[in-house]
């Protein structure tokens, strides 16, 4: 843990003097250690002359932010009417039910962190999931699987999956 202080205390000072730093350092904190961790709101809101409720709010208010560790990857799925309305709801249950987990938990091998996310922006598409930094459209539960594959199956498993 002291070397993720010593990170987040290192991002603090690159970071305080930037106007409108705020958002640049909590991304920087969480590329540095995976997530924002609660210890970081009171420096940060010290260096950057904020209330711990006003960087609280910034953290809570956008999804790309963490409060504690996720998975080695993360996969949103979009919550929005558009993606409801064909059929994220059911890929939301598969979803679910293949990887054991709920909305916020992580697989107990740390692989997976399943998130919801109230639109991708890719309406014309749905629905939408979002796996890493990669957004996917139209995702059916076998397309689900398939993506899933990809960083849960052994290399020469994944290769017998078809597109």
């Amino acid at each position: 843990m002291l070397e993720k202080n010593s990170n987040v205390d290192q991002l603090i000072e690159q970071f305080k003097t930037l106007p409108g730093g705020l958002l640049p350092l909590l991304h920087a904190v969480k590329h540095a250690v995976g997530y924002v961790p609660d210890s970081a709101v009171e420096p940060i809101s010290k260096a950057l002359n904020l209330s711990r409720a006003e960087v609280h709010g910034v953290i809570s208010f956008y999804h790309d932010f963490n409060t504690h560790p996720v998975g080695r990857h993360t996969v949103q799925i979009c919550r929005a009417e558009a993606c409801q309305s064909m059929g994220s709801r059911d890929l939301e249950a598969h979803a679910k039910q293949c990887l054991g987990i709920d909305y916020g938990e992580t697989t107990p091998d740390g692989l997976v962190t399943l998130e919801p996310v109230y639109c991708l922006g890719n309406c014309a598409c749905s629905p939408s999931i979002r796996v890493n930094d990669d957004i996917h459209a139209r995702v059916d539960s076998s397309r689900f699987d398939e993506l899933i594959a990809e960083f849960t199956l052994p290399s020469a498993e994944v290769s017998g999956v078809s597109s």
